[in-house]
């Protein structure tokens, strides 16, 4: 008995759009990294970029639980002495829900250069109306 692995040009990805108004960001950002790696499909293979595309609207009505809005930052360092930017997540989700949205799922996924090609299939909109319906997106429950 053999193991299968998908091979790269054999992917077949479908698109799928998931709508994060009202959920917790973090439960969100599970679902779309799952969709990302493909870890729902038969033919999953670690170590092959065999995810889907996926769509997420309504990122800035995506909630926070707990004190997370005044008690979590966004940090990004220039490299240089005293280059550290701190933005708390109330102001990220007014200013930038998308960047918000797209931080959280880099973080649920392995940090290798599957996940970089990966990433590149992720679509963020604050609002609830996107570019890719001639895709014909499925929609996540």
């Amino acid at each position: 008995m053999s193991t299968y692995m998908e091979k790269k040009g054999a992917v077949v990805r479908k698109w799928y759009v998931v709508d994060a108004a009202g959920k917790p960001l973090g439960k969100t950002a599970v679902i779309v990294a799952d969709l990302l790696r493909g870890k729902g499909k038969v033919t999953y293979t670690p170590h092959a970029d065999c995810g889907d595309n996926v769509i997420v609207i309504n990122a800035a009505k995506a909630v926070l639980t707990g004190n997370k809005m005044e008690d979590k930052y966004y940090r990004t360092h220039s490299g240089w002495v005293g280059g550290l930017k701190e933005t708390k997540y109330r102001i990220l989700m007014q200013e930038k829900p998308e960047l918000a949205m797209r931080v959280a799922v880099k973080g649920m996924m392995p940090r290798n250069t599957v996940s970089k090609d990966s990433l590149k299939r992720l679509h963020v909109y604050a609002g609830d109306t996107h570019e890719h319906q001639a895709q014909k997106p499925e929609l996540v429950k």
